[in-house]
């Protein structure tokens, strides 16, 4: 999406008309117009969208997944896509230019996605080829935007998930001598410490401070990792672990690896949204956990599975502001606005853009 375009969309407000609704007449109305659409609609809704929210999904699961399901869904000439920003601009880059991808709300966005500009990413680019030549592939965590996959792609590289970041880190390896990773240091970092790349062997781009951090030497940097991260998974802490550890000793931590290496080494288990799920359906009745992750996930989790005791390993976490931005009232209007005939919040990527995006992406689906 050009930025005019988008700082033009950002100005619709919801109107006040569907504050006045209630939870009830909402739900009602929603479901009406799902089943007026029929086929014509298709609404997909990421794990950490509100209960509310996600009865309404004709899918739930994380970014990529949802947005391949959107790719393979060829009846839909509307996508509603309940998530946030980069996750809608990858759907619209991966469906056909007949498919209309729609955010319900603009303003869910991604705190991690933003903390990677075009601008930032370019400089910090120049920098390390004056450093270390061209040794350096990109690889950039879906949870980034269209503008830094297309730069990745670009430049040779891939996309990653946090279920085939292993993988994928693996594959840059036979590519080049050294790995630049964007935008989360701490999937980065938690990644090439599981592949055996020692911690010395990593440095950080500070896009702030325009420098580069390390404590090894110069040449023996392997991977770069740039400063970002999730502000949601960052706030888990060992010292979470250290209460829950002398507290009840019996209770497993499962956590995602967008938590901090020290997070990550003290728990139990780390794996990606998916393998956390999957690692709570297959525990036993009666087993004890302390999930790290987004808290709508965890109350679901809660709710789905009575027969097992879990909290969340933070007792103060509060759910993803930006995905909690979805509701009931800006899905409902955007439902109503296409039954009269008008698109709101459309998502867009310049085709450009999405060639170069696109090009990350595939490199990363014929990879693994």
């Amino acid at each position: 999406m050009q930025t005019l375009d988008f700082l033009k969309q950002m100005d619709q407000q919801l109107p006040a008309y569907y504050r006045q609704l209630s939870d009830k007449e909402m739900m009602d109305k929603i479901a009406w117009i799902k089943e007026e659409l029929g086929p014509k609609l298709y609404i997909p809704g990421h794990h950490y969208q509100k209960d509310e929210v996600i009865q309404f999904a004709d899918d739930t699961g994380d970014s990529l997944q949802l947005a391949r399901l959107a790719k393979q869904n060829k009846e839909a000439t509307y996508i509603v896509f309940c998530g946030v920003h980069f996750m809608a601009e990858t759907a619209d880059m991966l469906t056909t230019d007949d498919q209309i991808v729609i955010l319900p709300d603009m303003k869910a966005g991604c705190s991690m996605a933003d903390m990677a500009n075009m601008e930032q990413t370019r400089h910090c680019w120049n920098e390390l080829q004056q450093l270390f030549g061209d040794t350096i592939i990109p690889l950039t965590y879906v949870n980034s935007t269209a503008e830094i996959k297309a730069f990745v792609g670009k430049n040779d590289g891939a996309t990653v998930t946090s279920s085939n970041a292993k993988e994928m880190v693996r594959w840059a390896f036979t590519q080049k001598k050294r790995i630049l990773f964007l935008p989360d240091q701490h999937l980065g970092r938690n990644t090439a410490f599981d592949l055996n790349i020692p911690l010395d062997a990593m440095a950080v781009w500070d896009p702030i401070n325009n420098q580069l951090n390390r404590k090894g030497k110069l040449e023996d940097v392997q991977v770069i990792l740039w400063k970002g991260h999730c502000s949601v998974h960052e706030n888990f802490t060992t010292n979470n672990i250290t209460h829950l550890r002398e507290k009840e000793p019996d209770r497993k931590i499962i956590v995602h690896p967008e938590c901090k290496w020290e997070v990550v080494q003290q728990s139990d288990y780390a794996g990606s949204t998916k393998y956390i799920i999957e690692t709570i359906h297959a525990a036993r009745s009666g087993s004890k956990w302390a999930i790290g992750t987004e808290m709508n996930l965890v109350k679901r989790l809660m709710k789905q599975y009575p027969d097992k005791d879990i909290i969340s390993l933070n007792p103060h976490m509060c759910p993803c502001l930006t995905m909690n931005r979805i509701d009931l009232a800006h899905l409902l209007w955007s439902l109503e606005s296409l039954k009269q005939g008008k698109i709101i919040n459309r998502i867009q990527v310049d085709s450009t853009i999405s060639k170069f995006a696109n090009k990350a992406l595939e490199k990363m689906l014929t990879t693994v």
